[in-house]
């Protein structure tokens, strides 16, 4: 019998586990108190590890307006937030704000949440219905006007003539171009021509009519990727500003802004203010409501 030589044999190794990064993320409809209407906003609770890159390409892959990443505080906030549009990273938006302290604000059980931005802290104060957090008020400056020549190419990318009063451009963080109309049905009219837009010097459009303390607004953003935003929660204080000083609006009123509903995603935008003696306003408060609707996961290898 032939004497077998075992060191020949080939060696049996275990299988090699390789751990693949989980990326959470929570999906909420903001500035909505329904399901599948409003703005929604991907919120990835845990963004430690991500390269800005990772970043853009998650927001790119999502494709909704804005995309929010979660990071530990740096500066005595509740924690640091980074926003993304599908082309860019940007300082402040108004939804993301709302939407990422309405997803932090289940686990913190905290009343009010501040939110380290671009811009700066941002306080969130929140509206909760027994344990459940439902809404919510964020506060800024009154943004103020910039310099602005484009006029011209602005109103002819929109389709528009005239308007009710100046064309004005804000800095609410982004450059915000506000365009005050006449009626409600001017505003459903529109249909601008977004490659035109696209090359006007601004972050967005904003077209509004207003009545009483209502407001009809729309909102274009191609040159960040988004053709109209169904809820623009940092176009409501340029808005709300426009109207108090072109318009003769009370400062001591709020304004009820309704956005999205030809999309198929009505959304409802409040704002109010703090003023001093003279009327001018101090803070601008954005508040609305907002519905968690799905969580998911990414899996990537080279995360």
């Amino acid at each position: 019998m032939q004497k077998r030589d075992w060191r020949v044999l080939p060696q049996r190794h275990p299988p090699r586990v390789t751990t693949v990064p989980t990326l959470r993320y929570v999906l909420v409809d903001v500035f909505t108190d329904r399901p599948l209407a409003g703005n929604p906003l991907a919120v990835f609770t845990d963004a430690r590890g991500l390269t800005q890159d990772r970043m853009q390409a998650l927001a790119r892959e999502l494709n909704l307006s804005e995309t929010t990443f979660v990071l530990p505080a740096e500066s005595g906030g509740t924690a640091r937030v980074r926003i993304f549009t599908p082309r860019a990273e940007i300082p402040f938006a108004g939804h993301p704000t709302l939407g990422t302290a309405l997803v932090l604000g289940g686990p913190l059980q905290a009343p009010t949440l501040t939110l380290e931005l671009g811009v700066g802290h941002v306080p969130v104060a929140l509206e909760r219905e027994g344990a459940r957090v439902v809404g919510g008020w964020f506060s800024r400056p009154a943004p103020s006007p910039l310099p602005f020549d484009g006029h011209d190419a602005l109103l002819g990318a929109l389709g528009l003539g005239r308007t009710v009063s100046p064309v004005v451009v804000y800095d609410n963080g982004i450059r915000h171009a506000v365009v005050h109309v006449a009626s409600e049905a001017e505003v459903a009219r529109l249909g601008p021509d977004l490659n035109a837009l696209a090359r006007v010097p601004i972050d967005t459009a904003d077209v509004f009519a207003a009545e009483g303390n209502r407001a009809w607004l729309r909102v274009f953003a191609p040159s960040h990727g988004i053709a109209e935003d169904p809820a623009t929660g940092s176009a409501a204080a340029p808005v709300f500003c426009h109207l108090l000083e072109h318009a003769g609006y009370d400062p001591s009123a709020s304004l009820s802004i309704g956005q999205g509903a030809h999309l198929g995603r009505p959304s409802r935008i409040e704002v109010r203010s703090s003023s001093d003696r003279a009327g001018v306003p101090l803070l601008v408060e954005v508040g609305g409501r907002g519905v968690v609707v799905a969580r998911g996961e990414f899996r990537l290898p080279d995360a």
